[in-house]
């Protein structure tokens, strides 16, 4: 590639608004994962009694929240999946098309 192709992309008003809404929102998903780990431990530094409270049987609160926040990066994960497949794959559309044809809008 060569530099005035990629000045030609970066100047692109898609490209820009594509940077910024993916960045923002993967730093927000970051920021919910990081949370609920560093709330978990913690849970178990600071109250190792709650976690220790038995649901049924040998399972505990903290086997439970220890699924849960499984379950919550995976679930995350799919929303930041379909938010791709949503929309920021339209605007890569956009942006290789507008720039395939030598920056022709």
């Amino acid at each position: 590639m060569d530099d005035a192709f990629v000045k030609r992309i970066q100047g692109d008003p898609n490209y820009v608004h594509l940077v910024s809404a993916r960045r923002l929102f993967a730093w927000t998903l970051s920021a919910i994962v990081l949370a609920v780990y560093y709330g978990y431990i913690a849970l178990v530094a600071f109250i190792p009694d709650v976690i220790a409270i038995k649901v049924a049987g040998s399972i505990t609160v903290g086997i439970v929240l220890g699924v849960a926040i499984i379950v919550l990066s995976i679930v995350l994960t799919g929303v930041y999946v379909a938010r791709a497949n949503a929309r920021y794959d339209a605007l890569t559309r956009a942006i290789v098309n507008a720039n395939l044809i030598g920056g022709k809008r």
